[in-house]
């Protein structure tokens, strides 16, 4: 019988060595084998390490992923990856030689933002295992141990957020430092879950030239995550410096964005060829700057990779407005560049950190657009347990906290720590989101302890009057009317939003208890949130179905999570669509408003203002960015002014996926596919046209086959033709009102 992966690694010590914590650690181990190389059946590795590492065998890697094993919980959960290394093995004869490179990754990377340095520990450790298994059924294994030998790497520094440095002068002549085994708690590996991180597109320069100070600028053409690679010939002792930034300001990087980071990579040439990819660090840039290169630099000499978690593609969209297209390509990109190993708010800066209230708001649209089960479900059993243990049990800020780790400086205060809406909103609205896309009840099952863990929280925070109007609230984050210092300014008031946003949560744990078998909790999570909705109504709507604030978010949010009665639902559409225009249809919403805003105008029969809002170019709007030539989705609504200047916020990003969440509304309402039972057991086709597209193409991978639709709209009526897959059975609803009914197979519609 196989061992598991994590019993596996019982073969093996957790080592590490004494070196510079700026430079990533070389162990190397000589193993003969029992049998000749030609007797081998079957080989595999598994390791896992405090740190981030790179196997080698024969000085071939094990796998081409990266930044493994990635970035969990570490405290509770440390991921064990396996590798088939038989077709590595087949070829050659002699001893193997197994080599490893370990930096500091997440665990000692010195996380946070703006003085809040943490890390998880000053020591990174490696533990691997090669088990060889040869045709007569002999098994041989080799573990890391205090045998093996290691040294300082020609890798001198080695940071997320700074960069990496590399020595070319020192391959091949590293310093020795004694191995030393280290203790490491074995109960908290696991088997790997996540995707794996791997490189994904290579992307040429477009364009190289000097700034206004003389310095070298290189444009990618397109906002992404990653690294430069390059193969150069230069003095040796020489060095090249590569600077990486989103935008341009006055015509030279814009680092200001990145604060505290660095983002800088140094490589020191050997006076040979050398070969340099940076694969310890990632940067967010669309423009890298590169001093010290031998020569002149030229669009053949350099590359960026594209690094992102493993993800399989499952959307395509295209209609007649092409700034659409462009602002749903930068919501696929912005996805690609903060579905790093971890869902974070953004990808260049000194933080890029797991914040909840982000993939709240846009788990259904990041769930359209690439297959997020595996990686999601990851993320989300780190959610569940760093809320299990911290002392209040409630979900953190940030999933893996690490913010739990900080040193802040003395200028600044820690974060008010407690149950949050949206941000804690999430260990349901994400498992809500999956099981729409997916309709997976054992996952689903797996992620409902963390929905209770949240609203007992809630719970313990409600006022007497039922209403959640205690404690520290983000609100209607970067509502765009905030002042760029206070980005939890909103106009909406926090408890309004705070209230709706619980009760969205305490309905669908009461659904799930009820998928679950789980009666007493489905009547529990009914009944709080029966509570919550009296309350909401009795304290926040008025005669007329005015919402308290009076602003679109309040009404979005009233609208979409079902806390209006027919009467008041349609009185507050109404007075949604009045702001709407009274604001000339630019977006007045923040990080709560902006997910629902479009879905509450349509599902109110305000297609027109959502049409209107979608199409506005004016900022803020989600068009103004792609006017700008944004290629990403922005933190801010005006992260660049339009005078091409970055905004004077300390806080800006230029790849910032949670405002993009209405790409879910464009995939589901413009181009019509919709889940009729989760995991698309069952389709809804339901496009919606409205002024300002006349065509437009959608599809979907779904777990059945592929979805698509195509409408056009012309002098002769509307035309769509639907694809579905076999056997499924579909209903389409049609602008003019008809229903049909089909399953599986191509279909033609017109009205």
């Amino acid at each position: 019988m196989t061992d598991s992966p994590i019993d596996l690694l019982a073969h093996a010590a957790f080592i590490t060595a004494d070196v510079d914590r700026s430079t990533a650690i070389r162990f190397v181990h000589r193993a003969e084998l029992e049998q000749p190389r030609g007797n081998i059946a079957a080989a595999r590795v598994v390791a896992t390490a405090h740190g981030v590492y790179e196997l080698s065998l024969d000085g071939k890697p094990v796998t081409d992923s990266v930044l493994n094993p990635g970035w969990t919980s570490y405290e509770w959960r440390l991921q064990v990856q396996e590798f088939d290394v038989t077709g590595l093995l087949a070829s050659g004869e002699g001893p193997v030689e197994v080599s490893a490179l370990l930096g500091n990754g997440w665990f000692r990377g010195d996380l946070g933002f703006a003085g809040a340095n943490a890390n998880y520990g000053q020591e990174i450790a490696l533990a691997a295992v090669l088990e060889v298994t040869f045709a007569d059924g002999v098994v041989q294994r080799v573990g890391t141990s205090a045998d093996w030998s290691a040294a300082a790497s020609e890798i001198t520094a080695n940071s997320l957020y700074n960069g990496q440095a590399i020595d070319a002068r020192r391959r091949g002549a590293d310093a020795p430092a004694p191995v030393r085994v280290t203790d490491i708690d074995r109960a908290t590996l696991v088997q790997q879950v996540g995707p794996l991180i791997g490189r994904h597109e290579v992307l040429r320069p477009v364009e190289i030239w000097a700034s206004p100070s003389g310095r070298t600028l290189v444009d990618f053409g397109q906002n992404l995550v990653g690294w430069l690679r390059f193969t150069v010939r230069g003095e040796a002792g020489a060095e090249i410096v590569v600077r990486h930034a989103e935008v341009l300001e006055h015509g030279e990087l814009g680092v200001r964005p990145l604060r505290g980071a660095a983002a800088t990579d140094t490589f020191v040439l050997s006076g040979g060829e050398d070969a340099f990819e940076p694969t310890l660090t990632f940067h967010g840039f669309r423009y890298a700057e590169v001093t010290g290169w031998p020569g002149e630099l030229t669009a053949d000499d350099v590359e960026a990779v594209v690094v992102h978690s493993r993800m399989r593609r499952t959307s395509s969209f295209e209609c007649s407005e092409p700034l659409v297209n462009q602002l749903v390509r930068n919501s696929v990109w912005g996805q690609k560049g903060n579905f790093l190993d971890v869902p974070t708010d953004c990808p260049q800066r000194d933080e890029r950190l797991g914040w909840t209230g982000d993939i709240a708001a846009y788990a259904a649209s990041a769930s359209f657009q690439f297959d997020t089960s595996d990686f999601l479900h990851k993320w989300l059993l780190d959610v569940a347990e760093e809320a299990r243990h911290n002392s209040i049990q409630a979900v953190p800020f940030v999933v893996p906290d690490v913010l739990k780790h900080a040193h802040f400086d003395e200028s600044q205060e820690p974060f008010p720590f407690g149950a949050t809406a949206i941000w804690g909103d999430a260990a349901v609205w994400v498992p809500q989101a999956l099981w729409n896309a997916y309709g997976d009840e054992a996952r689903l099952a797996a992620h409902y302890p963390g929905m209770v863990l949240h609203l007992e929280s809630v719970e313990r925070a409600l006022s007497p009057n039922g209403l959640w109007d205690t404690g520290f609230q983000f609100g209607d984050w970067l509502d765009p009317d905030a002042p760029p210092e206070n980005a939890a300014a909103a106009k909406a008031d926090p408890h309004v939003v705070a209230t709706a946003c619980v009760y969205r949560s305490a309905r669908f744990a009461a659904e799930t208890a009820g998928i679950l078998g789980k009666t007493d909790d489905a009547a529990r999570w009914t009944a709080l949130a029966a509570r919550l909705r009296a309350a909401f109504n009795a304290h926040y709507v008025s005669d007329g179905g005015r919402v308290e604030s009076d602003c679109a978010t309040v009404y979005a949010l009233a609208i979409c999570l079902g806390l209006l009665d027919d009467a008041d639902r349609a009185a507050a559409g109404e007075r949604l669509a009045e702001l709407v225009a009274e604001g000339d249809y630019r977006v007045t919403t923040g990080f709560a408003g902006t997910p629902f805003v479009t879905w509450a105008l349509s599902e109110t029969g305000h297609v027109e203002h959502a049409y209107r809002l979608l199409l506005e170019k004016e900022c803020p709007s989600w068009l103004y960015p792609v006017t700008m030539g944004a290629t990403t989705i922005w933190e801010r609504w005006d992260s660049m002014l339009p005078d091409g200047t970055i905004n004077p916020g300390e806080m800006t990003s230029f790849n910032h996926y949670a405002l993009g969440a209405v790409a879910d509304w464009i995939y589901q309402v413009v181009g019509g596919i919709r889940p009729a039972e989760p995991g698309y057991r069952r389709i809804r086709i339901q496009p919606v046209p409205g002024p300002g597209i006349t065509w437009a193409k959608t599809s979907y991978e779904a777990e059945a086959g592929r979805v698509s639709t195509a409408w056009a709209i012309d002098e002769n009526g509307f035309t769509l033709d639907v694809e579905i897959p076999a056997g499924v059975p579909a209903e389409i609803m049609l602008p003019d009102g008809s229903r049909h009914e089909v399953v599986g197979g191509a279909h033609r519609f017109t009205a």
